[in-house]
């Protein structure tokens, strides 16, 4: 039995974006369903969490939506799903997503999306979660200035090596539930963290 039950996703809320990015949400949705894991992400209707939904509901998968009660007066939770929970502010978004999610897919997305990535990485960094963390690097999205960014970190001395090592970047969704099941559970020691 797969150790991975459930994935939180983050990805973009726009329809605005290439279709490349429309495939693979699409792509991963049927993963998902076919593994018989559910989708845990912020329940919206719209854009690519929208289409990534609605996927995972069409090939008879599970999802999980969390959305904020300030979000959903404006009628963007996804009706259509397996369960919508309403919270009353994105820290708590954050929080039950994290709670109901085995592991951390993250898309392409915006200024949300790396919100939601920069908090998982550094919970994982101080130690709070042993949770694997997959960026999928379609288009090069990730690999073009974020993956840069966080060694630049390092090489300035903000974080250490093992921190850069925290999450996994893949080109492709090929292989991506069997390595969300293989990577290794780090335990990071704190003590050397800081001084």
């Amino acid at each position: 039995m797969s150790d991975i039950q459930s994935v939180g996703v983050y990805l973009g809320s726009s329809s605005h974006v290439a279709d490349i990015y429309k495939q693979n949400t699409q792509r991963l949705g049927q993963e998902l369903a076919k593994n018989q894991i559910r989708l845990v992400y912020g329940g919206a209707q719209v854009g690519l969490m929208g289409l990534l939904a609605d996927q995972v509901m069409e090939a008879g998968g599970q999802v999980t939506g969390v959305m904020t009660e300030y979000l959903h007066e404006y009628e963007v939770g996804h009706k259509n799903i397996t369960e919508l929970l309403l919270v009353k502010d994105m820290h708590q978004r954050k929080m039950k997503m994290f709670e109901k999610s085995d592991g951390f897919i993250i898309m392409p997305g915006g200024m949300g999306t790396l919100d939601e990535l920069f908090e998982i990485l550094t919970w994982k960094q101080i130690g709070l979660h042993k949770k694997p963390i997959v960026l999928v690097d379609i288009h090069h999205y990730w690999s073009k200035h974020f993956v840069p960014l966080i060694a630049q970190l390092v090489d300035q001395g903000f974080a250490r090596k093992e921190d850069g090592e925290i999450f996994k970047v893949v080109e492709s969704l090929d292989g991506i539930i069997p390595l969300l099941n293989s990577l290794p559970k780090q335990d990071l020691n704190l003590v050397t963290k800081w001084g």
